[in-house]
């Protein structure tokens, strides 16, 4: 079963938790394609 399977995905990460990068390539690994992945600072 998979989720993200032939899905796309928009990825935004927080600079002090888990970075872009990083949740894209678990959405990738799980059969997303990844559109844009960004790392921002929430402050």
């Amino acid at each position: 079963m998979a989720i993200l399977q032939d899905k796309k995905v928009i990825i935004i990460g927080d600079r002090d938790g888990i970075p872009g990068p990083a949740i894209a390539a678990c959405a990738e690994s799980a059969g997303a394609e990844v559109v844009f992945a960004s790392t921002e600072c929430f402050v």
